[in-house]
Parts: structure tokens; C-alpha cells; sequence
């Protein structure tokens, strides 16, 4: 730790008087010897400049420590008031980076409210290709009827004709039935305290360019052996989301088919 600059020179000032002092006693202590005897005015003398000698030196350390307390406590109390103000800037920094994490945090909850807002009122929108339904082939059993024809039984002359070949061409897969309609299950994504509003359905054949607006069904519509589910369901809320679900069948063995549905939702205010 190094010393102030204040307190090094009380230091150097204090060292200064107390050698001056110890010379000068050095001093008298030699006269007084070299006089080899004295009076006791002159005892008395050196006694009372024995005693002011100790008294300036007395003073002197006192004057020394008094100065240097004085000269450092000016430097406490500067470095008190850079310390408080120190702390009171550190402060003010900590109360401005929570009042912006507070900011930041409250415009980006915002942000995406509005925008989870905005896509409920547009819609999810989710879209799925269904193939045609392949029914099994029918079992086919034809049994082919023959007549044998003795040799011996033949009239002379007469040619023997074999018998007519049954017809070999089979018909293809037969058409499917609703039991046999595999269910598909369209899904869509929605926040978790979001509410419901419309669940829009749509159905068209694959190679159809129909707009969407005309192709339009509504739950448990049946049209062109395909239907929607009467309801949607709702499952359970997993975190910030829950998913709304239709069903629907599609037993057409013609074509396939493009489903699409779209949910709109509101958030609460």
C-alpha cells in the first residue's frame, strides 16, 4: 500500500524536529560535561531546558500527528464522496438494465401477442393429400367344362371340334365401401388460452383447379364419398399450445383427394 504524499511529509517533517532536538540536547549535555561542575542556578538552568526540550519534542509529535490527520482527512472524505457516488451510479446503471429488461420484455410479449392476434385472424391452415381408396379384387372360381369324345364313337369322315374356351377376361378391383375408408386426422396448432371462432373445411379432387371458396364443406357433409367428422376435438393444453383436430374419410376408388382446414381463434384481452 503506498503512503500519501500528505503523510510522508508530516513524516519527513516530524523526523526533522526530533533530530534537530536530540542534536541540540547532544549539545548541551557536552557543555555541561566539559564544564566539569555547575551551579545549581546552572542545574536549574539545564533542567528547565531539559524539560521545554521535551516539551517541544512533545509538541512537536503532537503537531505532527494533528497536521497529518488534518492533511489526510480531507483525502477520507474526498474518497467517501467519489465512493458514494460510485455506489450511487452503480445503482442508477442497475435500475436502468432491469427498467430495459422490463422494456425489452414487455415489447417482445407484446410483439408476439400481435402477432399470434393477426394469425388467428387469418387462420392456421393445414392441407392434406388423400389417395384413392383400393378395394380388393373380387374371388373369381370358373370351371372350365369339357367333353371327351371316344375315338370309336366318331362317324367315319366326321372331324371331333373341341370345346369352347370360356372368357378369360376378369374384371378389375371393386369399388371400396365407407367401412373400408381409411380416417385421416387434420391437426392444427393454436395458442394454449386462445378460443376457438371457426374451423373452416374444404375438400376437392387432387387434378381439380376449383377455387377453395367453392369447394367448401361443412362437418359431417358428405359429397363425392368423402366426409368431414360431425365435430373438431380439442386435446389437452401441452405448454403455450393446444391442437384442434378434424376428421376425415375418403372411400372414393375414382381419385384422390385435397383436404384442407383452416381455424381461426381469438386471444383474450
Amino acid at each position: 500500500m503506498s503512503i500519501p504524499d500528505s503523510v510522508l511529509a508530516a513524516i519527513i517533517a516530524g523526523t526533522a524536529t526530533l533530530s534537530a532536538s536530540f542534536v541540540q540536547l547532544r549539545s548541551a549535555l557536552l557543555r555541561e560535561a566539559a564544564a566539569g561542575r555547575s551551579s545549581a542556578a546552572s542545574r536549574r538552568r539545564n533542567r528547565l531546558q531539559m524539560i521545554i526540550l521535551f516539551a517541544v519534542i512533545g509538541a512537536a509529535g503532537v503537531c505532527g500527528f494533528a497536521l497529518s490527520q488534518w492533511l489526510t482527512s480531507g483525502e477520507r472524505a474526498a474518497q467517501a464522496v467519489m465512493q458514494r457516488e460510485l455506489q450511487a451510479r452503480v445503482s442508477e446503471i442497475s435500475r436502468t438494465a432491469s427498467a430495459l429488461e422490463l422494456t425489452r420484455g414487455s415489447e417482445r410479449a407484446e410483439i408476439e401477442n400481435g402477432v399470434l392476434r393477426r394469425l388467428g385472424n387469418e387462420g392456421v391452415v393445414v392441407m392434406a393429400s388423400v389417395p384413392a381408396c383400393r378395394g380388393s379384387p373380387p374371388v373369381l372360381a370358373a370351371a372350365a367344362a369339357t367333353t371327351t369324345v371316344p375315338a370309336a364313337a366318331t362317324p367315319t369322315g366326321a372331324t371331333a371340334s373341341a370345346p369352347a374356351a370360356p372368357d378369360a377376361a376378369a374384371p378389375g378391383a371393386r369399388p371400396c365401401t365407407e367401412t373400408e375408408a381409411s380416417p385421416v386426422a387434420l391437426c392444427a396448432s393454436i395458442p394454449a388460452n386462445a378460443s376457438v371462432t371457426e374451423v373452416a373445411l374444404f375438400s376437392r379432387a387432387a387434378d381439380s383447379n376449383a377455387p377453395w371458396s367453392s369447394s367448401r364443406y361443412l362437418p359431417g357433409q358428405e359429397s363425392g364419398e368423402a366426409r368431414f367428422a360431425a365435430t373438431y376435438s380439442e386435446s389437452t393444453p401441452d405448454g403455450a399450445t393446444r391442437q384442434v383436430c378434424q376428421g376425415f374419410e375418403h372411400w372414393s376408388s375414382d381419385h384422390a383427394r385435397i383436404v384442407r382446414m383452416v381455424v381461426r381463434y381469438s386471444l383474450p384481452v
